[in-house]
């Protein structure tokens, strides 16, 4: 169990606001009354993802994942149950008391937990070092050398690691770290021998910090200039909680800024980051060396839907890195592209003219990708036809990528003019590339369709079982329970008296529903009314799930039907015959299973006077069950 005490648990998810705790993490708009994006768990291209701020619980009606802010915490963390309240604790200024855990405890949390934990250790060490330690004037030295303020390195939570071989090894395992988890983050290097020591020694620390701002690796920078073994910049190796493919340096920081500005600037090196915060432009993030992935870009997509680019100012690196823009444009991001004059980069270019200039220089040498990349290619090719033919044929493969069909006619324009070739030969050469994708696709079983899978056949209809139709009909009696516990019905009964005295006799037979008719009957013993956050916020995983689905709605009514004084009426407004429906309809059901169940017995009888018995049973449950289906206004029975 968690150590943190319940009053705590209270605190901190009644302060934790559903929509601040996904906006920190998706970009919301709002659509009636509730907030909608694309879902940050799996890929989509209309929002499917809702967020109900009243309730204070959102739902993916795609994938199905569905929760409170602390279960948002630990879906998209996938963290566990305390280290997301802790999280949560943070961001509202809460204050968590520390209980020295317990052996249970230390057990019970998971081994992704301890990594995050480690890093953690590892990142204030090193920030310890840097500003405490005698060693740290060095790195001190460097990254004042670069213009980083002290403001910048603490924001950045910078770190300097000592020369020696096993400082924060021995640090860690005296405080009480496990060596698994040093060697599991890549922090200690264990040997065959059992010999182990530090990775990172005597270099600048970059701390890299995932959406939520939990440290899950390292970047690090040798200050050692004579030092030809040791590559200049050295990173933390993959782990559970690092994975390079799905990080951006400096996102955390930049999130905000990235929704505000609706602009993200993607840089190379940790100190372009740096540099450029610093210096007023917070929406910037690097791919740190790496090669830009889907993940990475999935991760930008949140915030903003348009990436600038900033490319040193070499010539064979822009070439290099071209084709990893076309991974953006697939995704259907906007791309613009700025390049610096040559042998600049970001970091040194601001340094050189200043933050007014700099800011200034982004604006006026902006330029879309493919405009970009067109020109390039056109001045190269230049009086050589052969080349003029493989950049046309280049071009058109990144045309190709845009989903867009509006944005590819545009840009087809464009280049048809910037080559003097006729746009239609452009389009043709794309149809050529469309056609080899679809062929290419279809051998892989991808879906085949331009931009979007391919429809899926419908199925013939399934008979529904008796099971799954009783289901059914338990879950319509919880969901209505939840949703309207007190509201007043026609007889001056709430919904939950009604029902529950209309169902006493009644055995749910779903062992879920049955767990929480149980707990909605215990809240009424108590004296209180069950509401939604007793449920949305239970212990159990499983209770919190099913709750957040019955209280989510994926449809809401256009609040134009109201403009145009129009009348239509809501389940609220019709909750006395609903309710009365449901519980109709529990009741036939059952009574229906139990028909059946009493004329497979009759079979087995033999005693004539033990068959009259059984057939004056079957003959009352027929009579109940035509009541009950004339009722419903049920003609033909199932």
């Amino acid at each position: 169990m968690s150590l943190i005490p319940k009053e705590t648990v209270d605190q901190i998810i009644a302060q934790a606001d559903i929509t601040e705790v996904v906006g920190d993490f998706v970009s919301l708009k709002k659509k009636g009354q509730n907030m909608w994006a694309c879902c940050p768990f799996h890929h989509e291209k209309s929002p499917s993802f809702s967020v109900s701020p009243a309730k204070g619980i959102y739902k993916c009606f795609g994938c199905g994942k569905a929760g409170n802010s602390v279960q948002f915490i630990m879906d998209i963390e996938g963290t566990s149950f305390p280290e997301a309240l802790k999280y949560l604790a943070k961001k509202y200024g809460i204050e968590v008391p520390e209980d020295n855990p317990t052996p249970e405890y230390a057990k019970e949390q998971s081994e992704r937990d301890s990594l995050f934990i480690v890093s953690d250790f590892a990142n204030k060490h090193y920030q310890q070092n840097l500003h405490q330690h005698e060693q740290g004037s060095i790195g001190q030295s460097y990254l004042k050398q670069r213009g980083l303020s002290g403001n910048t390195i603490r924001k950045f939570e910078l770190g300097y690691s000592l020369d020696e071989w096993t400082d924060l090894t021995d640090t860690a395992l005296k405080a009480g770290y496990q060596q698994k988890y040093l060697e599991a983050t890549g922090l200690t290097i264990v040997k065959e021998e059992g010999k182990k020591y530090d990775r990172f020694r005597g270099r600048v620390m970059f701390p890299i910090h995932n959406i939520s701002g939990r440290v899950v690796g390292f970047g690090a920078r040798t200050l050692k200039s004579n030092d030809k073994k040791s590559p200049k910049y050295l990173n933390s190796p993959e782990s559970e909680i690092y994975h390079k493919s799905n990080v951006l340096y400096g996102l955390f920081q930049a999130k905000q800024a990235l929704r505000m500005q609706d602009m993200c600037y993607m840089v190379e090196g940790y100190l372009d980051v740096l540099s450029l915060h610093q210096g007023g432009i917070e929406n910037v993030v690097a791919s740190s060396g790496t090669s830009l992935t889907e993940g990475q870009i999935k991760l930008i997509a949140r915030y903003t839907q348009n990436i600038t680019v900033l490319y040193d100012g070499d010539a064979a690196g822009i070439k290099a890195s071209l084709r990893g823009i076309d991974l953006i444009l697939e995704n259907g991001l906007n791309v613009d592209v700025v390049t610096f004059p040559e042998g600049e980069d970001p970091d040194s270019y601001i340094q050189k003219v200043g933050d007014t200039a700099f800011k200034a220089y982004l604006k006026e040498h902006s330029q879309d990708f493919i405009s970009f990349k067109t020109s390039l290619y056109a001045a190269e090719a230049k009086g050589n036809p052969v080349k003029k033919a493989e950049a046309i044929r280049e071009i058109v493969t990144s045309i190709a990528k845009i989903p867009d069909t509006i944005k590819r006619t545009v840009f087809f324009r464009s280049c048809s003019l910037i080559f003097d070739i006729d746009e239609q030969v452009l389009i043709s050469e794309y149809n050529k590339i469309h056609l080899q994708d679809r062929q290419q696709q279809h051998k892989t079983g991808s879906p085949a369709d331009d931009f979007a899978p391919a429809p899926v056949p419908e199925e013939p209809e399934k008979q529904v079982s008796d099971g799954d139709l009783l289901k059914r009909y338990e879950r319509e009696i919880v969901r209505m329970l939840l949703n309207y516990p007190d509201k007043l019905l026609d007889d001056g009964l709430t919904t939950c008296q009604y029902m529950l005295e209309q169902l006493e006799d009644v055995e749910f037979r779903t062992p879920l529903y049955a767990r929480l008719m149980e707990l909605i009957k215990e809240r009424l013993c108590d004296g209180t009314v069950p509401s939604a956050e007793d449920f949305i916020n239970y212990p159990d995983q499983e209770i919190r799930t099913e709750a957040t689905n019955l209280l989510s709605d994926p449809h809401e009514l256009s609040h134009n039907w109201e403009t145009h004084s129009i009348f239509v009426p809501t389940e609220l407004d019709l909750l006395p015959y609903g309710a009365e429906r449901a519980v109709l309809r529990l009741k036939w059901r059952n009574v229906e299973l139990l028909l059946k169940t009493e004329m497979e017995k009759l079979r087995l009888v033999t005693d004539p006077q033990e068959q009259d018995r059984q057939l004056n049973n079957i003959l009352m449950l027929k009579s109940l069950h035509s009541q009950l289906g004339d009722m419903l206004g049920i003609v033909v029975n199932r």
